[in-house]
């Protein structure tokens, strides 16, 4: 008996300290070594300081900057409240604001279909990219408040497009962040611009600038 118990201690003992420290560590840094953006959460910075994730999606405020997915984590993207409404298909609260959502976007643009992932929120809240079709339905809207031309907004949208993985998972997708960054590098807002009445939007806002 003395003999199990002193083995099942001397056990448990090397099993912790195994797989409780030395394992963690070693995967640790492997990752740092091999894959040191990816183990670091992909993070994207903007003259040298971090504005967000490239795994996180996150509000943008500016008319002038594509909108990201509808979120229900927490107040809005917050990675600590990962989660979706939860609403079933028939909850009534789910068909109030996908129609308030899809009645606001129409508004901008009326001529189009409205993109599914533009008027309800992903599983997670967190989702940082939308569909081809839903930054396209924004193009409009984008291309005037910054002052180009539609092509050159689709141009763009078509350069950031991810294609699936390998060929054959998942779908198109476009990273809404990276988009606004490219959209600021190449043809940034004027004072001007930000600050006139048509730039406000009904959204909460987060930030007039991408990642603050």
């Amino acid at each position: 008996m003395k003999k199990n118990l002193i083995t099942a201690i001397l056990m448990t003992i090397v099993t912790t300290i195994l797989l409780g420290i030395i394992y963690p560590l070693a995967v640790t840094g492997i990752a740092q070594l091999l894959f040191p953006k990816q183990a670091n959460g992909e993070l994207i910075r903007k003259n040298g300081v971090i504005v967000g994730s490239k795994l996180i999606g996150q509000e943008f405020s500016g008319a002038g900057y594509f909108d990201s997915r509808p979120s229900a984590a927490g107040n809005g993207y917050d990675a600590e409240n990962s989660n979706g409404t939860q609403y079933g298909p028939t909850n009534q609260k789910l068909i109030d604001q996908v129609e308030a959502r899809v009645a606001d976007a129409r508004k901008e643009n009326p001529n189009a279909p409205v993109p599914i992932d533009l008027v309800t929120a992903s599983a997670s809240g967190l989702d940082p990219d939308i569909t081809p079709a839903a930054a396209e339905f924004q193009a409009p809207r984008v291309a005037h408040e910054r002052g180009m031309t539609r092509q050159q907004i689709e141009t763009l949208i078509r350069e950031y497009t991810q294609q699936r993985e390998w060929g054959f998972l998942g779908e198109p997708r476009v990273n809404v962040l990276e988009l606004n960054l490219a959209l600021d590098r190449i043809h940034p807002m004027r004072k001007e611009q930000k600050a006139s009445p048509s730039v406000a939007r009904t959204a909460p806002a987060a930030a007039e600038n991408p990642g603050n």
